[in-house]
């Protein structure tokens, strides 16, 4: 099993920035035209995609949708999107529109079993979004914290067709501390589903760890800010992935 590498394009206001623990706030912009990023990350070799439209996550409907099908439409790989997408709907509309796996979160924890039709209904294509403060639950953008706790969640979707979770420390979130890699593995370990890491990533050492961790059911890692702040080579994170 290989480590899927995602490049993640987060888009406020059309533009591509970063935040810092999921602050709206905090937002650092990297470019006006995430089209043009994604070709960027497809030239280094690149073959997924994690986008996220992080006004839609507060929204709760999709706010960055011409952008998402910009890249959509320029992106040679597969995209992974999340953000907002809450409905039956919404999926519906993002898999026609040539998404090939869209991430749930918010309603992961509030409508489980509209998370359960959409797995069973588009095989693979269901993502569920465990997103963490302290290894309790967070949603609607992070902006509250659930009772919820992350191996709980994440049990309530063993037997129900999930592509993958999708584990993000949030209190690590842009801040390039590092992947919590101890709780990303405790959680691959605790499920069948297989996980993708999140938040904090900080340069090639989070690679390599993560890659040596896949047989443990680590099945990807998503970096962003390492990637636009020159901390991390994509081609080089590819490298590493694909040798481990």
């Amino acid at each position: 099993m290989t480590l899927i590498v995602f490049p993640a394009i987060d888009l406020k206001q059309g533009q591509v920035v970063r935040l810092a623990e999921g602050d709206m706030a905090r937002a650092t912009v990297y470019g006006d035209d995430p089209a043009a990023q994604a070709m960027l990350f497809a030239e280094a070799g690149a073959a997924h995609l994690h986008v996220v439209d992080l006004d839609g996550a507060f929204a709760g409907a999709s706010v960055n949708g011409e952008a998402v099908r910009a890249i959509v439409a320029r992106f040679p790989g597969h995209v992974q999107l999340g953000g907002g997408i809450r409905t039956r709907e919404s999926v519906e509309r993002w898999f026609d529109l040539g998404v090939a796996r869209v991430v749930i979160g918010t309603a992961a924890l509030e409508d489980p079993e509209f998370v359960r039709d959409a797995a069973r209904d588009f095989p693979g294509g269901v993502v569920v979004a465990v997103d963490a403060r302290d290894g309790m639950v967070a949603t609607k953008g992070w902006a509250d914290v659930s009772t919820t706790s992350v191996v709980e969640l994440a049990r309530r979707f063993e037997d129900a067709g999930v592509a993958a979770l999708l584990f993000t420390d949030v209190g690590r979130d842009g801040l390039l501390k590092g992947a919590n890699i101890e709780a990303t593995v405790d959680l691959a370990r605790a499920v069948d589903i297989p996980v993708i890491a999140s938040g904090g990533v900080a340069g090639i050492a989070d690679i390599h760890v993560l890659a040596l961790h896949a047989r443990d059911g680590v099945e990807g890692v998503i970096t962003g800010r390492a990637l636009y702040d020159g901390r991390l080579d994509l081609a080089a994170a590819l490298s590493v992935a694909a040798a481990a």
